[in-house]
């Protein structure tokens, strides 16, 4: 099996593991919700379709962008190290939001991930657009989510005073 296919398959069943096995147990679905509101496992349930649906369609098309064998494959020249370490970072990022969140608040803590994700992705140009990606892209999310569908987001010790 061709890797790209695998790597789809891989994320259609995680997806899949997510929507079938994790969902059901973990979001309870509450008496008081009137039948006109979506049920707290809709936005979950949705992603989870949509990964699956994406993975489906990456292992789907994973042999259409093969290259040829005498081409060389053109990289960044990472060694597996400089990914490792890289993917360590992400790792300790996802950490240092979730200890974040208590204390910041969910948007700050949600800037300081993007712009952190942003860097871990080598972009090192265009410092204007990483601004306003990772400032203005949170803000927007939480403001949609916050106007248009009641969701309440945690705020952080520090932040409370502030109203954000």
């Amino acid at each position: 099996m061709a890797k790209p296919v695998f790597r789809g398959l891989l994320v259609a069943a995680l997806f899949a593991i997510t929507l079938f096995i994790l969902i059901p147990p973990f979001v309870l679905r509450p008496a008081f919700i009137p039948g006109f509101a979506p049920p707290p496992d809709m936005w979950p349930r949705t992603v989870c379709l949509v990964g699956i649906a994406l993975g489906l369609i990456s292992a789907a098309s994973g042999g259409l962008g093969r290259q040829i064998a005498d081409d060389p494959l053109e990289t960044d020249g990472s060694s597996r190290l400089h990914m490792v370490a890289r993917f360590g970072m992400v790792v300790i990022c996802f950490a240092l939001f979730v200890v974040l969140v208590p204390s910041a608040g969910f948007l700050i803590s949600t800037i300081a991930l993007t712009l952190a994700a942003i860097l871990l992705t080598g972009e090192r140009g265009r410092w204007l657009w990483v601004a306003l990606l990772a400032v203005g892209g949170p803000i927007l999310i939480m403001m949609f989510f916050h106007s248009v569908l009641g969701t309440q987001f945690p705020k952080g010790i520090l932040t409370k005073p502030f109203g954000f």
